[in-house]
């Protein structure tokens, strides 16, 4: 007889092989049928809602890793919210305006960009932006994020860009934004300021000076060594090309400075650094003369050290004895503190380059050199002059253009700028930052409030093409600003209807209403301003676009989540753009991730050779393995990604999907409405695995509202390879297999392995959002099941799966079975035993576990899988392996002495005892007549 088909071997359709690359679009296509998204809003509808508020990525190239880490991270926060019982809205949203987009239509056009009109530049980047949403549109959704894809926003739209303009004019008719000549980061190759936001710090070698200040004033009256001696203030700058730009020197009012002779000079500096300065110079024979106050030299006046002017002495705060020589080089034109000295002195705000980055015809020897070529011609003529003390190169780092990657210059153009100190801006920002807003992590906190805290006013103009209008009008007889809410409201109307475009094709007057008068002159005629806003204000207004408008949404957002450098970006203009309009936060809690690197750390570059694109991932392991690579790590911090890495989560994956095929193929004849045993029914191991069950259903639960992923993927990966796969599955296969079909035993086995995987896949589905929907269609139909997993809810706690007795219980049986497999490995390395059932077990013990054992043996078989145990006093037993974690415990493995039952190959003393199937053991005989009756 065949008793291979007496056995109740799995049966599943639910494939071994993922073959997830071709199975995921399948499953999409039935989420688009299903239309998943609607049906979520409307079995939410008396939900509380959760909005976690889509940052917009840049409608520009094809997604990347680090826009694939993000969106995945927001899908399962928004997943794992709509599980834990809310409405929780996704509204995708892109950043449609700005440089990049500009800069690669320019590209494209070569040529043709010359002539062509701004507003038909604009035309085409309206259009480029558009292809690259509907291509980054397909890329997210391949990646199974769930969310509002045909209603996404988009800050080129025209309602948005109405808004833009309506939060503008709030700024501007309450007096917060006005124009005024500043030193801003300019970038010469893009040829437009750029905010703080839109820099980044790079290394960069740069030449580095010290430079002799011939002294004008007599400093003999004061210390009468010095007469008839030359004296010179000593500077030091790593920016030659500023030189020409001096006005001033500024000494720090609490330092004392050093009047040092060497030979027939005297030099001046700051007395704390005089040995670090002489020792630049390589200068040994010196003597200081006295030692001064700042205050002692205010106010006197240098030559400038190659041309014919004077640079002025004086006092500034900012000056340290970090590095240099005490005395600072001050060019009011090319750095925001020596502005802001300048407005105290009353100094001009110098600035002689123009928009390339090009030194302008009042810079004598330099008219029309680029700035940074001008650097050593400078070090040249103040050599030539015999005022360089010193050159060399250093690296540090220095602020580069986010979008062309060069090194950026700091020049003082007319620019619009929202003030940080009117409507006390700055302090209801930092107080929202205290008390209205949770960071996660906790530093994000003190990084924003560092950054509020210390930063210039914005600067909101930009001098290029694709983006939103400053919305200001100048009288053309008074020039002053027509700062009238009626006429803001009017030109956002405007663009309501026909988008920003019209205020580059309509002249002033066709914008203005009619009548429009100037407040302070009453003139009739006006012009407009052409710079257009800060991207960075485009989407810090989304709140006022997007949230407030939309019946989906709310307004604060629950959540922003962007990586950490959004701290000086997106969250920093939203925070500024809402306390300078709506006087609270547009969010409740901002979290932070960390920056896709690789395998060993590195930033990832094209020029490392170390990028991987999603969509290779994808065809080669699947969406699911990149989604799983978001939860496996603490994306707090850096994530690490390679070929290695992936491979070893497509392993893991693999385990978890193994072991959830057989849960599904022993459940193939469960019913559950008709077959499910009741808890106090169960068998004691089956009671174990739903107790276990609860503990990882509340971890993982509680995991998911602290947003900590990493903890859920390894609690799951630990129960499904632990607790199931290498305990209590394995232990399960006899009960299963060998007992009668609709025994009880049996039943109990499968209605613990049916809870199990009703829950496990709902615990999973938030992160393995095919797989969980593929194991859902696989489970047996039962009342209430719903269409897919995502319209379900994570599973609430069942007070009657918590048995911390049967835990106890279980908890020493599994020290001991982990003593016995030692003992068993052993055995079958010495060629002793082969298959652990064709051993019998004799585990010598004392004292009260033998008695707690004793008539267990029975059961101690079952889960040893061997096929006898014989329980023993220590000292009765002459030779055996020695426990490693119970003392005193002696385990003996030998060949099991009785004939294999040919049904459970359990080696039994009752096999060949049945005449008609003398070939099986008794237990099987008695399970195949319990089955045919």
């Amino acid at each position: 007889m065949d008793y291979k088909k007496t056995l109740n071997l799995p049966r599943t359709d639910f494939p071994m092989k993922a073959d997830l690359a071709k199975r995921e679009p399948v499953i999409m296509e039935k989420w688009e049928q299903l239309d998943l998204y609607a049906k979520l809003r409307k079995v939410s509808k008396s939900r509380p809602r959760y909005v976690l508020h889509d940052g917009p990525p840049y409608a520009n190239g094809h997604i990347h890793l680090g826009t694939a880490l993000n969106k995945i991270l927001k899908d399962m926060i928004v997943r794992s919210r709509q599980f834990m019982g809310y409405d929780s809205v996704y509204v995708p949203g892109w950043d449609c305006h700005g440089l990049p987009i500009e800069h690669q239509v320019e590209k494209e056009l070569g040529e043709q960009r010359q002539g062509m009109s701004q507003l038909e530049l604009r035309r085409r980047c309206r259009s480029y932006a558009e292809k690259f949403i509907d291509i980054q549109r397909q890329e997210f959704k391949r990646l199974g994020v769930v969310g509002d894809w045909e209603n996404p926003y988009l800050t080129m739209s025209y309602d948005y860009e109405a808004t833009i303009a309506r939060e503008l004019g709030k700024f501007i008719t309450r007096g917060s934004v006005y124009k005024s000549k500043k030193p801003i980061y300019w970038c010469s190759s893009c040829r437009t300021a750029l905010a703080e936001a839109e820099v980044e710090y790079e290394e960069h070698q740069s030449p580095s000076i010290y430079v002799k200040f011939p002294l004008i004033d007599d400093l003999g009256q004061k210390v009468s060594a010095l007469n008839g001696q030359k004296v010179f203030v000593i500077i030091w700058t790593t920016t030659p090309w500023t030189i020409p730009a001096n006005l001033a020197i500024a000494l720090h009012p609490d330092y004392e400075y050093a009047v040092v002779r060497l030979g027939n000079e005297a030099w001046i500096m700051a007395d704390g650094l005089v040995e670090q300065v002489m020792a630049k110079a390589e200068i040994s024979d010196y003597e200081i003369l006295a030692r001064l106050a700042a205050a002692d030299l205010e106010g006197m006046k240098c030559h400038h050290p190659f041309i014919d002017r004077e640079s002025i002495i004086v006092q500034a705060p900012y000056v340290t004895l970090d590095v240099g020589t005490g005395c600072v080089h001050t060019a009011p034109g090319h750095g925001r503190e020596d502005f802001e000295t300048a407005l105290k002195y009353d100094l001009e705000v110098y600035s002689p380059v123009d928009d390339d980055g090009c030194f302008t015809a009042d810079v004598p020897h330099f008219a029309g050199q680029f700035v940074f070529d001008a650097n050593s011609g400078v070090n040249e003529k103040i050599a030539e002059q015999g005022n360089l003390v010193r050159k060399e190169s250093i690296t540090h780092t220095y602020p580069h253009c986010w979008r062309c990657k060069e090194p950026v210059i700091f020049r003082a153009t007319e620019q619009w700028f929202i003030s940080m100190e009117a409507n006390d801006l700055r302090h209801k920002a930092l107080q929202s930052i205290e008390k209205e807003v949770e960071w996660i992590p906790s530093w994000g906190q003190e990084r924003i409030y560092g950054m509020i805290e210390n930063r210039p006013d914005w600067c909101i103009s930009r001098q290029r093409a694709w983006g939103v209008p400053i919305t200001v009008f100048y009288c053309q007889e008074c020039n002053e600003i027509l700062a009238d809410s009626a006429v803001q409201e009017h030109v956002v109307s405007r663009f309501a209807e026909k988008g920003a475009d019209i205020w580059f094709s309509e002249e002033a007057v066709d914008l203005l209403p009619a009548g429009t008068k100037c407040s302070e002159c009453g003139g009739s005629t006006f012009t407009k301003e052409m710079d257009i806003l800060d991207v960075w204000f485009d989407s810090g207004v989304s709140y006022a676009a997007v949230l407030e408008p939309r019946e989906d949404l709310h307004s604060p957002a629950d959540l922003y989540l962007e990586g950490s450098d959004q701290h000086r970006g997106w969250f920093h203009s939203s925070l500024l753009a809402a306390m300078g309009t709506r006087g609270h936060a547009p969010y409740r809690t901002v979290l932070t991730h960390g920056f896709v690197v690789d395998g060993t750390g590195r930033k990832m570059s094209k020029s490392q050779g170390n990028v991987i694109a999603p969509d290779e991932v994808i065809e080669k392991y699947g969406a699911e393995i990149l989604r799983l690579w978001v939860a496996a790590e603490d994306y707090r911090d850096d994530i690490r990604i390679s070929e290695e890495i992936l491979q070893r989560l497509s392993e893991a994956y693999r385990r978890i999907r193994n072991t959830c095929r057989f849960l599904l193929g022993n459940l193939s004849d469960f019913d559950p409405e008709r077959d499910r045993v009741q808890v106090a029914s169960m068998d004691s191991l089956d009671r174990w695995a739903l107790h276990r069950l609860q503990q990882l259903a509340k971890r993982v639960v509680q995991a998911y509202e602290r947003f900590e992923f990493h903890k859920i993927y390894h609690a799951i990966h630990n129960f499904c390879v632990v607790d199931l796969s290498a305990f209590y599955l394995d232990v399960l296969k006899d009960r299963l297999y060998v007992s009668a079909a609709t025994s009880e035993k049996r039943r109990s086995a499968q209605t613990a392995i049916f809870e199990i995987a009703v829950t496990l896949v709902r615990l999973m589905a938030p992160i393995l959002v095919f797989t969980a929907d593929e194991l859902w269609e696989h489970l047996p139909a039962f009342s209430g099941k719903s269409e897919s997993v995502h319209l379900e809810l994570l599973p609430e706690p069942v007070a009657a799966y918590e048995d911390e007795a049967v835990e106890k219980e279980w908890e020493s049986i599994l020290d001991i079975r982990a003593e016995v497999n030692r003992a068993l490995e052993l055995a079958r390395k010495n060629k002793e035993v082969g298959h652990s059932l064709d051993a019998e077990v004799t585990i010598g013990i004392s004292g009260p576990l033998l008695e707690r054992l004793r008539g267990q043996e029975d059961i101690l078989s079952r889960v040893f899988i061997v096929s006898k145990v014989r329980l023993a006093e220590a000292e009765s037993i002459e030779a055996g392996v020695e426990a490693v974690d119970i003392p005193g415990m002696l385990i003996q493995v030998k060949p099991a002495s009785a004939e294999k039952c040919a049904r459970c190959w359990v080696h039994d003393e009752s096999v060949g005892t049945d005449a008609d199937q003398p070939e099986i053991c008794g237990r099987c005989v008695k399970e195949l007549e319990t089955q045919s009756a």
